[in-house]
């Protein structure tokens, strides 16, 4: 594509790190764009965007504020924005936007309605029932047995997902979300399904309409603990490429799951032109589908974008504008890349702010962090803000190095507070 007809001016949409990989791959567009970001983050800044303190759920906000600045298109990150219309209200008024409109969005605002969509398309998914009120769950639970999953149906920052191993442990999570209110009008329908076994792996999609490009598999580390224990979270850590999804595998992926997924949603009459993140579990019996997300994923953005040898900018602005058949994507030859999340002690519970932050100076060629929860104090220091704080992402020949730098600018990175995986990647480590 004629790099004047990219747009010149982004604006980003989010505060996270997800967010921050997708201003710095845009950044390096050849077109060189103009990159602003709502709210942005300090990291985001010192990488070159503009930030404006806008927030990701301030939708008149937003569409105003990309009016004023003669924005020429809007990357939505967060999925928040997207379930409230942001993209719609956008299109509107004239302003291309990477991103599905609210109908798309509601795919991962409601785990409930994707759940009926696999089931109604025949799409390999865990047995699950849907429930609004405790008792009828509760049966529900105690016919099925332990271990079980329990989801709350809406949106809850990546911690509404509770795989409890015991009846009691279930039946605790179900009293939390129907009686307790947990997680707000987010828990107030429950969706329990068998719980699948095996390896995960992310499949991150853009999408336009019926055409699609499939980006490189990655793998995340949900759990807070070594070794897969603990709480959820909302990711600790990600490596990529995922070698347990051998080339016949991904095929098998593509063939049973994603292109079945593209032209189910399309089926439904949604126009989905944005991130189709579909979350599979690799079962002794096949791929089966555990979620799908609209927008990219975080930590999986930071170590799948670094290693793509296209045009980011061009891949998401065909997808916007419908022009996405026959993109060449690239992928960067013998690269591997690790994504380390460091994060505040007690989190996903409760966490310290305001810790001071002090980075290495300067950093390894190949590694970047990338900032998550971060913010300055009235002095100008940075400090943690979130529960997640930063990704340090390394980019190698191999997995191994790129273990070894990330793991050694996060113990270089001043922050009292700070707690990370050590053994991110162990899976692929312990198969080689």
């Amino acid at each position: 594509m004629d790099q004047t007809s990219l747009p010149h001016s982004v604006l980003v949409v989010g505060s996270g790190g997800r967010e921050h990989a997708l201003v710095r791959a845009m950044a390096a567009s050849p077109s060189a764009p103009d990159i602003l970001a709502a709210p942005g983050n300090p990291g985001m800044a010192a990488d070159g965007a503009e930030c404006h303190a806008v927030k990701a759920d301030d939708i008149a906000g937003l569409v105003t504020l990309a009016q004023s600045q003669a924005i020429d298109f809007v990357v939505v990150g967060s999925e928040v924005p997207l379930a409230l219309g942001l993209v719609d209200a956008l299109l509107a008024v004239g302003i291309p936007a990477y991103g599905p409109k609210a109908d798309g969005g509601e795919l991962e605002a409601s785990k409930v309605l994707t759940k009926q969509i696999l089931l109604k398309y025949g799409l390999p998914t865990a047995p699950a029932g849907i429930f609004e009120q405790v008792e009828p769950a509760l049966d529900y639970l105690r016919a099925r047995g332990a271990p079980i999953v329990v989801k709350a149906d809406g949106l809850a920052a990546g911690k509404g997902v509770i795989v409890a191993q015991s009846l009691d442990e279930a039946e605790a999570a179900v009293r939390d979300m129907l009686e307790g209110n947990k997680f707000g009008a987010s828990g107030s329908r429950v969706l329990i399904e068998d719980c699948l076994t095996g390896e995960e792996t992310s499949i991150l999609v853009v999408v336009s309409g019926h055409d699609y490009v499939t980006l490189p598999t990655s793998q995340d580390h949900k759990r807070i603990g070594e070794g897969d224990t603990g709480p959820n979270t909302g990711g600790m850590g990600t490596y990529s490429p995922a070698e347990v999804v051998t080339p016949e595998l991904l095929a098998q992926i593509d063939r049973e799951i994603v292109l079945p997924s593209v032209e189910a949603i399309a089926n439904e009459g949604i126009d989905f032109r944005g991130t189709l993140f579909i979350g599979i579990m690799l079962t002794t019996a096949g791929p089966s589908v555990l979620e799908y997300n609209t927008r990219f994923g975080d930590p999986e953005t930071q170590v799948v974008l670094p290693r793509l040898g296209c045009d980011v900018l061009e891949l998401l602005w065909r997808a916007a504008q419908g022009t996405l058949a026959g993109f060449d994507l690239q992928v960067k030859e013998q690269s591997a890349a690790m994504c380390v999340v460091i994060a505040a002690a007690g989190y996903p519970g409760d966490y310290p702010k305001g810790d001071p932050i002090n980075l290495p100076d300067p950093l390894p060629a190949s590694v970047a962090v990338i900032q998550a929860g971060t913010a300055h104090d009235t002095s100008g220091q940075l400090v943690s803000s979130g529960g997640r704080v930063l990704g340090v992402t390394a980019v190698s020949t191999d997995l191994q190095s790129a273990a070894d730098a990330a793991y050694a600018t996060c113990d270089a990175i001043e922050m009292t507070t700070k707690v990370f995986r050590r053994d991110i990647g162990a899976r692929q480590f312990n198969r080689a």
